[in-house]
Protein backbone atom coordinates (compact mmCIF):
# COMPACT_ATOMS: atom_id res chain seq x y z
CA UNK A 1 0.00 0.00 0.00
CA UNK A 2 1.50 3.51 -0.65
CA UNK A 3 1.91 5.99 1.35
CA UNK A 4 0.18 9.23 0.41
CA UNK A 5 1.60 11.25 3.23
CA UNK A 6 5.23 10.01 2.04
CA UNK A 7 4.56 11.32 -1.03
CA UNK A 8 2.99 14.70 -0.22
CA UNK A 9 6.63 15.11 1.82
CA UNK A 10 8.66 14.24 -0.84
CA UNK A 11 6.70 16.72 -2.96
CA UNK A 12 7.27 19.47 -0.49
CA UNK A 13 10.63 18.85 -0.08
CA UNK A 14 11.46 19.29 -3.89
CA UNK A 15 8.90 22.40 -3.91
CA UNK A 16 11.39 23.60 -1.34
CA UNK A 17 14.44 23.42 -3.24
CA UNK A 18 13.22 24.52 -6.39
CA UNK A 19 11.83 27.86 -4.36
CA UNK A 20 8.24 28.30 -4.97
CA UNK A 21 6.17 30.17 -3.52
CA UNK A 22 3.87 29.50 -0.29
CA UNK A 23 0.72 29.48 -2.52
CA UNK A 24 2.44 27.59 -5.37
CA UNK A 25 3.69 24.87 -2.91
CA UNK A 26 -0.23 24.48 -1.17
CA UNK A 27 -1.99 24.47 -4.39
CA UNK A 28 0.68 21.80 -5.53
CA UNK A 29 0.49 19.55 -2.87
CA UNK A 30 -3.52 19.92 -2.48
CA UNK A 31 -4.10 18.73 -6.44
CA UNK A 32 -1.62 15.80 -5.60
CA UNK A 33 -3.86 14.58 -2.54
CA UNK A 34 -7.25 14.95 -4.33
CA UNK A 35 -5.44 12.96 -7.57
CA UNK A 36 -3.61 10.15 -5.31
CA UNK A 37 -7.25 9.82 -3.42
CA UNK A 38 -9.50 9.52 -6.27
CA UNK A 39 -7.57 7.28 -8.13
CA UNK A 40 -6.11 5.13 -5.23
CA UNK A 41 -2.81 3.26 -6.79
CA UNK A 42 0.51 3.37 -6.59
CA UNK A 43 2.63 6.24 -8.67
CA UNK A 44 4.61 4.13 -10.19
CA UNK A 45 1.40 2.48 -11.81
CA UNK A 46 -0.15 5.72 -12.73
CA UNK A 47 0.04 6.34 -16.49
CA UNK A 48 -0.45 9.17 -18.69
CA UNK A 49 -4.05 8.06 -19.83
CA UNK A 50 -4.83 7.82 -15.76
CA UNK A 51 -4.20 11.88 -15.66
CA UNK A 52 -6.05 13.23 -18.96
CA UNK A 53 -9.05 10.87 -17.58
CA UNK A 54 -8.73 12.96 -14.69
CA UNK A 55 -7.85 16.28 -16.02
CA UNK A 56 -11.03 15.49 -18.51
CA UNK A 57 -13.64 14.82 -15.78
CA UNK A 58 -12.54 18.06 -14.34
CA UNK A 59 -13.22 20.18 -17.32
CA UNK A 60 -16.96 17.95 -17.83
CA UNK A 61 -17.81 17.34 -14.73
CA UNK A 62 -16.71 19.83 -12.79
CA UNK A 63 -16.81 22.87 -15.63
CA UNK A 64 -13.29 24.31 -13.88
CA UNK A 65 -11.73 26.64 -15.86
CA UNK A 66 -9.00 26.65 -18.55
CA UNK A 67 -6.63 28.33 -15.50
CA UNK A 68 -7.62 25.94 -12.65
CA UNK A 69 -7.17 22.82 -14.95
CA UNK A 70 -3.52 24.10 -16.42
CA UNK A 71 -3.03 24.88 -12.43
CA UNK A 72 -4.04 20.88 -11.76
CA UNK A 73 -1.93 20.04 -14.93
CA UNK A 74 1.12 21.46 -13.92
CA UNK A 75 0.88 20.78 -10.28
CA UNK A 76 0.30 16.41 -11.11
CA UNK A 77 3.39 16.75 -14.19
CA UNK A 78 5.53 18.78 -11.30
CA UNK A 79 5.21 15.05 -9.55
CA UNK A 80 5.26 12.72 -11.94
CA UNK A 81 7.49 14.14 -14.90
CA UNK A 82 9.85 16.32 -12.64
CA UNK A 83 10.25 13.74 -9.44
CA UNK A 84 9.02 10.34 -10.99
CA UNK A 85 11.14 10.71 -14.36
CA UNK A 86 7.68 9.85 -16.49
CA UNK A 87 7.29 11.86 -19.46
CA UNK A 88 3.56 12.52 -19.82
CA UNK A 89 2.78 14.89 -22.50
CA UNK A 90 -0.81 16.44 -22.12
CA UNK A 91 -2.38 19.60 -23.47
CA UNK A 92 -5.14 21.17 -21.80
CA UNK A 93 -7.64 24.02 -23.45
CA UNK A 94 -5.17 27.15 -23.36
CA UNK A 95 -5.58 29.80 -21.17
CA UNK A 96 -7.22 33.09 -22.49
CA UNK A 97 -5.62 36.06 -21.91
CA UNK A 98 -8.35 38.98 -21.55
CA UNK A 99 -6.71 42.36 -21.81
CA UNK A 100 -6.24 44.16 -18.38
CA UNK A 101 -8.40 47.11 -17.04
CA UNK A 102 -6.63 50.51 -17.35
CA UNK A 103 -7.54 53.55 -15.56
CA UNK A 104 -7.08 57.06 -16.98
CA UNK A 105 -5.18 59.65 -14.83
CA UNK A 106 -8.30 61.23 -14.15
CA UNK A 107 -10.36 58.18 -12.74
CA UNK A 108 -7.14 57.67 -10.71
CA UNK A 109 -7.52 60.87 -9.40
CA UNK A 110 -11.18 60.70 -8.49
CA UNK A 111 -10.28 56.94 -6.94
CA UNK A 112 -7.62 58.61 -4.61
CA UNK A 113 -9.93 61.92 -4.02
CA UNK A 114 -12.33 60.09 -2.26
CA UNK A 115 -10.26 57.89 0.34
CA UNK A 116 -9.87 60.21 3.67
CA UNK A 117 -7.88 57.55 5.54
CA UNK A 118 -4.38 58.49 5.83
CA UNK A 119 -2.90 54.98 5.85
CA UNK A 120 -5.59 53.60 3.48
CA UNK A 121 -4.88 56.54 1.12
CA UNK A 122 -0.86 55.72 1.38
CA UNK A 123 -1.39 52.25 0.43
CA UNK A 124 -3.51 52.32 -2.63
CA UNK A 125 -1.37 54.65 -3.98
CA UNK A 126 1.69 52.97 -3.71
CA UNK A 127 0.26 50.42 -6.13
CA UNK A 128 0.19 52.91 -8.88
CA UNK A 129 3.09 55.15 -7.94
CA UNK A 130 5.34 51.69 -7.95
CA UNK A 131 3.26 48.84 -9.50
CA UNK A 132 3.52 46.65 -6.93
CA UNK A 133 1.33 42.91 -6.38
CA UNK A 134 -1.29 43.34 -3.22
CA UNK A 135 0.98 40.31 -1.45
CA UNK A 136 4.33 42.80 -1.81
CA UNK A 137 2.49 46.01 -0.62
CA UNK A 138 1.17 44.56 2.87
CA UNK A 139 5.04 43.03 3.37
CA UNK A 140 7.10 46.27 3.15
CA UNK A 141 8.99 47.59 6.17
CA UNK A 142 10.30 50.92 6.75
CA UNK A 143 13.83 50.20 5.94
CA UNK A 144 12.53 49.18 2.71
CA UNK A 145 12.17 52.68 1.52
CA UNK A 146 15.04 54.82 0.28
CA UNK A 147 13.60 58.60 0.86
CA UNK A 148 16.65 59.95 -0.70
CA UNK A 149 16.53 58.31 -3.99
CA UNK A 150 12.83 58.06 -3.81
CA UNK A 151 12.43 54.11 -4.58
CA UNK A 152 11.57 51.28 -2.56
CA UNK A 153 12.91 47.64 -2.39
CA UNK A 154 10.63 44.50 -2.99
CA UNK A 155 11.94 41.99 -0.70
CA UNK A 156 11.22 38.01 -1.36
CA UNK A 157 8.56 38.90 -4.17
CA UNK A 158 7.09 36.54 -7.03
CA UNK A 159 9.64 33.38 -7.86
CA UNK A 160 11.23 34.90 -4.18
CA UNK A 161 13.42 37.47 -5.49
CA UNK A 162 14.35 41.01 -4.35
CA UNK A 163 13.47 44.15 -6.84
CA UNK A 164 13.71 47.98 -6.80
CA UNK A 165 10.73 49.90 -7.96
CA UNK A 166 10.44 53.88 -8.32
CA UNK A 167 8.56 55.79 -5.63
CA UNK A 168 7.04 59.63 -6.73
CA UNK A 169 9.36 62.38 -4.81
CA UNK A 170 5.71 63.33 -3.20
CA UNK A 171 4.61 60.35 -2.06
CA UNK A 172 7.96 59.28 -0.82
CA UNK A 173 7.54 62.48 1.60
CA UNK A 174 4.25 61.10 2.62
CA UNK A 175 5.46 57.73 3.49
CA UNK A 176 8.82 59.18 4.76
CA UNK A 177 6.06 61.21 7.40
CA UNK A 178 3.66 58.37 8.26
CA UNK A 179 6.65 56.33 9.20
CA UNK A 180 8.47 58.87 11.29
CA UNK A 181 7.70 57.24 14.52
CA UNK A 182 8.23 53.71 13.43
CA UNK A 183 11.35 51.60 13.61
CA UNK A 184 12.76 50.68 10.54
CA UNK A 185 12.11 46.82 11.21
CA UNK A 186 8.34 47.49 11.57
CA UNK A 187 5.98 46.97 8.98
CA UNK A 188 4.39 50.06 7.27
CA UNK A 189 0.92 49.46 6.83
CA UNK A 190 -0.52 47.05 10.05
CA UNK A 191 -3.65 46.76 11.81
CA UNK A 192 -4.95 47.74 15.70
CA UNK A 193 -3.13 44.50 16.64
CA UNK A 194 -0.24 45.21 15.05
CA UNK A 195 0.24 42.94 12.22
CA UNK A 196 0.50 43.55 8.46
CA UNK A 197 -2.60 44.53 7.17
CA UNK A 198 -4.93 41.79 5.38
CA UNK A 199 -4.96 41.42 1.57
CA UNK A 200 -9.31 41.42 2.04
CA UNK A 201 -9.05 44.20 3.77
CA UNK A 202 -6.50 46.17 1.14
CA UNK A 203 -8.85 44.57 -1.39
CA UNK A 204 -12.57 46.20 0.84
CA UNK A 205 -10.32 50.01 0.68
CA UNK A 206 -10.77 49.88 -3.42
CA UNK A 207 -13.85 48.25 -3.39
CA UNK A 208 -15.70 50.84 -1.33
CA UNK A 209 -13.32 53.73 -3.04
CA UNK A 210 -14.34 52.82 -6.30
CA UNK A 211 -18.30 52.84 -5.50
CA UNK A 212 -17.56 56.28 -3.60
CA UNK A 213 -15.66 57.96 -6.86
CA UNK A 214 -18.93 56.12 -9.06
CA UNK A 215 -16.10 54.59 -11.30
CA UNK A 216 -17.85 52.11 -13.99
CA UNK A 217 -14.51 49.94 -14.68
CA UNK A 218 -13.70 46.59 -13.20
CA UNK A 219 -11.46 48.05 -10.65
CA UNK A 220 -9.51 46.13 -8.12
CA UNK A 221 -5.99 46.34 -6.69
CA UNK A 222 -4.49 45.24 -9.90
CA UNK A 223 -5.74 47.56 -12.14
CA UNK A 224 -3.47 49.93 -10.33
CA UNK A 225 -0.62 47.85 -11.50
CA UNK A 226 -1.47 47.58 -14.67
CA UNK A 227 -2.27 51.67 -14.94
CA UNK A 228 1.03 52.03 -13.58
CA UNK A 229 2.76 49.58 -16.61
CA UNK A 230 0.39 51.08 -19.19
CA UNK A 231 0.81 54.87 -18.49
CA UNK A 232 5.13 54.36 -17.79
CA UNK A 233 4.60 52.74 -21.46
CA UNK A 234 2.69 55.79 -23.18
CA UNK A 235 5.13 58.38 -21.93
CA UNK A 236 8.12 56.58 -23.44
CA UNK A 237 9.47 54.49 -21.14
CA UNK A 238 11.38 51.36 -22.50
CA UNK A 239 9.28 48.00 -22.23
CA UNK A 240 12.49 46.29 -20.67
CA UNK A 241 12.54 48.61 -17.70
CA UNK A 242 8.79 48.24 -16.91
CA UNK A 243 9.50 44.53 -16.90
CA UNK A 244 11.59 44.92 -14.43
CA UNK A 245 9.62 47.40 -12.31
CA UNK A 246 7.33 44.70 -12.35
CA UNK A 247 9.57 41.78 -11.50
CA UNK A 248 8.06 39.99 -14.68
CA UNK A 249 9.97 36.81 -15.50
CA UNK A 250 9.48 36.93 -19.30
CA UNK A 251 9.23 39.94 -21.18
CA UNK A 252 5.86 38.37 -23.36
CA UNK A 253 3.99 38.83 -19.62
CA UNK A 254 4.95 42.42 -19.63
CA UNK A 255 4.36 42.73 -23.92
CA UNK A 256 0.01 42.93 -23.01
CA UNK A 257 0.42 46.37 -21.64
CA UNK A 258 1.93 46.94 -25.28
CA UNK A 259 -2.07 46.24 -26.65
CA UNK A 260 -3.96 47.77 -23.71
CA UNK A 261 -1.85 51.32 -24.67
CA UNK A 262 -4.29 53.02 -27.16
CA UNK A 263 -1.92 56.08 -27.06
CA UNK A 264 -0.55 55.70 -30.81
CA UNK A 265 -4.05 54.65 -32.40
CA UNK A 266 -5.48 57.83 -30.91
CA UNK A 267 -2.79 59.97 -32.55
CA UNK A 268 -4.62 59.27 -35.65
CA UNK A 269 -6.52 60.92 -37.93
CA UNK A 270 -9.63 59.58 -39.49
CA UNK A 271 -9.87 59.83 -43.39
CA UNK A 272 -13.50 60.93 -42.98
CA UNK A 273 -14.22 64.07 -43.81
CA UNK A 274 -17.72 66.08 -43.50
Amino acid sequence: MFDIAQILSKIETEIKLRGFSKQTAKMYLLYNRHFLNKIKRDPMYIYEDDVKLYLASKISDENLSAKTVGLIKAALLFYYNEILGKKFNIKTPKIKKSTPVVLTKDEIKKLFSVITNKKHLIIIKLFYSSGLRLSEAIKLRVKDFDFNENILWVRDGKGGKDRMSILSESLSREVEEFCQYKDKDNFVFVNKQGDPMSQRSVQMIVEKAKVKADLNKDVHIHTLRHSFATHLLESGVDIRYIQKLLGHADISTTSIYAHVSNKDLKDIKSPFTD
